[in-house]
């Protein structure tokens, strides 16, 4: 199994020589099951728009393009009308969540609003694409791999989900957008239990945090926490403040790697094997 970065910015984009290294662009990450053959992609920021554009640049087709979505906020979806393959009306575009306590009536609604008139100049239904919609339980089987979703805090709980799959031998979880509003989730630890890879949301320092509570984030010192009590194997922060330069992070990165040696602050286009 390998995952690629092609955004790792939180809240809002940023551009700028100052964001080089670590990228501007908003949440996207792809997965790709080697032996299953299969692409899918988790969320859909500014970084999705670049996704579609090496899937084109290399001449790689799938019938059916799953994307899932821990949640809706902007920077998660803001990238979906650029996302090429949405064009294509030989495509189909799976639009997946998980969890029951999603306060969710139609995902086919939140896609109409964002592009409605007033917002874009094609409406979803005439992007091209066939688009299909599922919200899923909290333990499934999709196309072949075992999918879990827990209930994070961003705001109330279940305000995001995060998401463990166990596949080819390896476990892969991301928990972004989450909040540890009462001291470390006890369910997040048990949820990343001896992961291969935990992808966490670090946004603020502890001494950002002390403003920003109730903002739906965490800190990297509580990814390192929830890395260290769940004995994953490594660990990447992502969905980095918009306020954070490439100097800021390469700080933090050292920081982290002296708590929990082998962790790294996700750039865009990284790409790595889950072992």
């Amino acid at each position: 199994m390998k995952i690629k970065f092609y955004g790792v910015r939180g809240s809002i984009p940023v551009c700028g020589r100052e964001y080089e290294r670590y990228g501007g662009n908003t949440t996207c990450i792809s997965i790709h099951r080697e032996k299953a053959n299969r692409i899918a992609v988790l969320d859909a920021g500014t970084g999705i728009r670049k996704f579609g554009r090496e899937l084109a640049e290399k001449g790689i087709s799938q019938n059916l393009i799953n994307i899932m979505f821990t949640h809706f906020h902007w920077d998660h979806i803001q990238g979906f009308p650029f996302f090429a393959p949405c064009y294509n009306p030989k495509q189909r575009i799976g639009i997946l969540t998980m969890g029951k306590k999603r306060k969710i009536k139609s995902l086919k609604e939140i896609f109409s609003l964002q592009m409605q008139k007033e917002f874009f100049p094609i409406r979803l239904d005439k992007m091209g694409a066939r688009f299909e919609f599922f919200h899923y339980g909290e333990n499934e089987i999709i196309h072949g791999a075992k999918v879990k979703a827990v209930a994070q805090y961003h705001k109330y709980l279940g305000g995001s989900y995060g998401f463990r799959l166990d596949d080819e031998d390896v476990s892969l979880v991301v928990c972004t957008d989450v909040e540890h509003i009462r001291g470390i989730d006890k369910n997040i630890v048990a949820f990343a239990k001896d992961a291969d890879l935990l992808v966490h949301d670090g946004q603020y320092t502890a001494e950002e945090y002390k403003t920003h509570k109730g903002w739906g984030h965490s800190t990297w010192e509580q990814a390192v926490e929830v890395a260290e009590r769940a004995h994953a194997k490594k660990l990447i922060i992502t969905h980095h403040d918009p306020d954070h330069d490439d100097l800021f992070l390469d700080g933090i990165e050292e920081k982290c790697k002296k708590a929990f040696p082998n962790s790294l602050l996700a750039k865009e286009g990284m790409e790595l094997e889950v072992i």
